[in-house]
């Protein structure tokens, strides 16, 4: 199989690896993995997909004009400019359609994008989510102001395209930061939610939830965890990070009770909703930081067997990794998306009791750099062991320069303001916070060169991610 021939390739940026075969991807993936958690134990084989492509169920698009004609698509990479894209090798092809669809349907309707220089406009970019399962599907209008001139019709044309849309609402964001979604939504049509079918559990999906991009290798992912977790029936389960609740309804009824931790207060609505719907009971969801809910597990001395965590990129917080030993569960089930910090907070529970039993890489996002992994850790006999001291300090990675990779950086950067950064950027921001740099890193090759400054955006939101990575 070759690589992804997409035209966008180099302009988007979206896909790392498009330039290489799939089976050198998932090599590539199972390398990278090796070096970096092969000395805690086998890395089982990657699993990918039989079909790598159109696996997205969930696409969204910037919206612009260019030369007096509304444009849709990505931002380029390190610009604000946007690449304009009809439709994606790894995107729904219907959700695609129906952006094209509505970029027609505003000029119909005189209707312009937000400009963000001039301050006016109305659209900021749209939002598709649709499941495989349900066939459902989700459109969310992000907007700049809340006035929506001839909102039924444009809707009616939407629909009268696409009978098979089940819900369409409007987001209203007011301040410009990306792709994010503002706090203000309105259902325009049907019930502003959409539902997906995942190992034989019915889920709901709101606009600003979390939910698993890839249903098909999502599937494999679960069903590998709770492999992992060897339940009985009798224990008392952890779901930390746990979004809408999936892995903690999925694992419900093999165990004797879940209580699920989740900070979005979106996605914890969506998750008791969830559990009512499939009828489990032996469930119950908290809105908190799980970290500060670790805190207070472990100093009331609550009594979980199993945990299952699922952080977001930056992997857990200190505090969260202290009061995950103190609690001291039999089994840890570690869901991550980064192998990076995965390796360092690996790092710390093995020197506090754990051993790592099993790693099992999952591909699901093919094309891109990013990998999945579940890992399996079990508490050591304190007979067997010698506890070793090691403050979570000591492992921090000795200076703020480390902490993150600068493409760590940029995806984050990327995925919660969705514009696109260079390293010269990001290396302009850290001088700027006092992080030092290496020498002659951010010095243009000549005395007389001038670089590129950071944008004002750009600039705060790398200094979110510094702050989210506890680099400033």
């Amino acid at each position: 199989m070759s690589g992804l021939n997409c035209p966008y390739r180099k302009k988007c940026g979206g896909c790392q690896l498009s330039n290489l075969s799939y089976e050198r991807q998932l090599s590539f993936k199972q390398v990278k993995l090796i070096k970096l958690l092969g000395k805690y134990c086998h890395i089982s084989e990657i699993i990918g997909m039989k079909n790598p492509y159109h696996y997205r169920n969930k696409v969204q698009a910037a919206f612009g004009e260019r030369k007096g004609e509304i444009i849709s698509g990505v931002y380029q990479s390190s610009t604000k400019s946007i690449v304009a894209v009809d439709s994606c090798m790894i995107e729904d092809p219907t959700a695609d359609e129906i952006i094209v669809t509505i970029r027609k349907l505003l000029k119909s309707f005189k209707l312009r994008p937000f400009n963000s220089t001039t301050g006016k406009g109305f659209l900021r970019h749209v939002l598709v989510k649709r499941s495989f399962a349900t066939k459902q599907i989700m459109v969310v209008l992000v907007t700049a102001v809340r006035e929506f001139k001839s909102e039924t019709k444009f809707v009616n044309a939407l629909l009268s395209r696409y009978p098979e849309i089940t819900t369409v609402v409007q987001n209203i964001n007011p301040e410009y930061n990306g792709l994010m979604l503002g706090e203000e939504s309105k259902i325009l049509y049907g019930d502003g939610y959409i539902e997906d079918i995942l190992c034989g559990f019915k889920f709901r999906i709101s606009p600003k939830a979390f939910y698993q991009v890839n249903p098909q290798q999502t599937e494999i992912l679960y069903n590998k965890a709770l492999e992992f977790a060897e339940l009985s029936g009798k224990e008392t389960l952890l779901d930390c990070y746990c979004g809408t609740g999936t892995i903690g309804i999925i694992a419900s009824k093999k165990v004797k009770s879940v209580v699920g931790v989740e900070l979005n207060s979106d996605a914890v609505r969506d998750a008791l909703v969830n559990a009512k719907i499939n009828d489990v009971e032996n469930i119950a969801f908290y809105e908190a930081d799980a970290g500060d809910f670790m805190v207070d597990a472990a100093q009331n001395k609550e009594n979980y067997d199993i945990v299952i965590m699922d952080p977001p990129r930056a992997g857990a917080s200190k505090d969260f990794l202290r009061s995950l030993v103190t609690l001291s569960p039999q089994k840890i089930v570690y869901v991550s998306c980064n192998p990076v910090t995965l390796a360092r907070d690996l790092s710390f529970l093995t020197r506090k009791g754990y051993k790592v039993k099993k790693i099992q890489p999952v591909d699901m996002f093919p094309h891109t750099e990013h990998v999945e992994t579940v890992c399996l850790l079990s508490k050591l006999n304190a007979k067997q062991h010698i506890e070793i001291n090691l403050d979570m300090d000591e492992l921090d990675l000795t200076d703020a320069e480390k902490k993150a990779t600068y493409q760590e950086i940029k995806d984050y950067v990327l995925e919660h303001s969705g514009l696109k950064v260079s390293s010269l950027y990001i290396a302009q921001v850290k001088q700027k916070c006092g992080i030092i740099e290496r020498e002659n890193y951010n010095k243009p090759k000549s005395e007389d060169a001038k670089q590129p400054q950071c944008p004002p955006d750009k600039e705060k939101a790398i200094k979110e991610a510094l702050k989210y990575f506890g680099m400033i």
